[in-house]
């Protein structure tokens, strides 16, 4: 009888709160005074809380996920071949991991991106010694960026396409121009701030020998078949929410048969649902009380392609204030009907725009909690991201990025 090799228990780690812990715990607080002080509505604040349920679904299934599959080693065994791809040379490692993360961004969306993508990226610094932090910037800059070309890139897409009425070719025969011009300036900045020379201690990377040894085979295999499936459903058009409850769901199966020491109560995102059904209480609150005039402001009446790039602009402003989800949300209810170009350069803001502050996007929420490690597993590769120059290079990329686009966007 055969006998499946497991890993050590690891040591729990007593959890502490960081700034970003602090700043998800206030958001909540702050919404739900809002709604107990009358401020918002209980109507309202239940009909924005069933509005992000799904997403709050997405969020807290998808990081078990990613836990449990990080255990797995398949993201380290993904990462090898990946650098073998590039035999030591940097600059041909840059160009293949920026055309899997646009593609995946473009062709899925930027939180399969994330979710998919940041861990093989950790796994690739250490397995390769090239920069950690390069890798792991290329993943979430182009989550975000790259996601203009299709309906189904980005939610923000999405409710742009059913408010004009465009189905994925129109969208894409109207976007596509944009998306390279964004994806051309992210890829400047991207080499830039962290690729070049300058920013990595070898001249060429360590190319890996053999695949590292595989500790559970049965939940390699199982983590691979779910991870297939993801990306199947993902592509076929189901919910994402359904998505990912259900690959969690077998992996948590499989835990409780063959895993349970990588069960605990740390695999539950519980700052990424926090911050998530705050801003939905807050921002909702402020739009009532003087926040949709505001925002009226600041896109003005005007038309033509200033128009364009006051809601570019502004949309890409909130994203970093409020997440671009409210934020598109927020603007596009004060958009008048019939224009068009208006909401796509919201959109062109709320997309590339959202990577100053780390809840600008859903996505760089959740790429923050994957690199910083917090899993079950203390051993998973982590970056430590030092925020001054996250907001410092995020602000250089969304400045420049926004502008590129908007300037297409009018331009043809």
């Amino acid at each position: 009888m055969t006998t499946t090799a497991t890993a050590p228990t690891p040591t729990r780690r007593r959890p502490r709160l960081d700034r970003l812990d602090l700043v998800s715990l206030g958001i909540l607080a702050a919404g739900l005074l809002s709604w107990g002080t009358g401020a918002l509505p209980t109507a309202e604040a239940v009909a924005n809380l069933t509005r992000v349920a799904p997403l709050v679904l997405f969020l807290g299934t998808v990081m078990v996920m990613v836990a449990i599959v990080q255990a797995s080693q398949l993201f380290d065994i993904a990462a090898v071949a990946l650098a073998r791809l590039g035999r030591g040379s940097h600059a041909a490692l840059f160009a293949c991991c920026f055309a899997l993360a646009a593609a995946t961004s473009m062709l899925l969306n930027l939180d399969t991106t994330v979710v998919l993508l940041t861990p093989v990226m950790l796994a690739l610094a250490a397995a390769t010694r090239a920069p950690a932090l390069a890798l792991a910037m290329t993943t979430v800059w182009l989550a975000n960026t790259a996601s203009l070309l299709l309906p189904v890139s980005n939610l923000t897409n999405l409710l742009a396409a059913d408010r004009i009425g465009l189905g994925p070719v129109p969208f894409a025969a109207r976007m596509w121009a944009p998306q390279l011009a964004v994806l051309a300036v992210t890829a400047l900045c991207l080499w830039w701030c962290f690729w070049r020379r300058r920013h990595r201690e070898r001249e060429r990377y360590v190319v890996p020998g053999a695949l590292p040894a595989v500790a559970d085979r049965r939940l390699l295999a199982t983590s691979a078949a779910v991870c297939a499936g993801f990306v199947a459903a993902v592509v076929a058009d189901v919910p994402i929410q359904v998505v990912s409850t259900a690959a969690a769901g077998l992996l948590l199966v499989h835990c409780l048969r063959r895993r349970r020491d990588l069960l605990s109560w740390e695999l539950i995102p519980w700052r990424l649902i926090t911050l998530t059904a705050g801003l939905f209480l807050v921002v909702p609150a402020l739009m009532r009380h003087g926040g949709a005039e505001a925002v009226s402001a600041l896109i003005g009446a005007g038309t033509g392609d200033a128009a364009v790039f006051r809601a570019g602009l502004t949309g890409a402003g909130l994203s970093n204030l409020v997440n671009n989800l409210p934020a598109y949300t927020a603007v596009e209810s004060v958009v008048p009907t019939g224009r068009e170009d208006v909401l796509l350069g919201l959109l062109i803001g709320t997309n590339a725009g959202p990577l100053i502050l780390p809840w600008a996007s859903m996505a760089t929420l959740l790429w923050f909690d994957l690199v910083a490690g917090r899993r079950s597993d203390p051993a998973a590769p982590r970056l430590d991201v030092r925020l001054g120059r996250f907001i410092a290079t995020g602000a250089l990329l969304a400045t420049t990025a926004t502008l590129a686009g908007l300037a297409v966007l009018v331009w043809v």
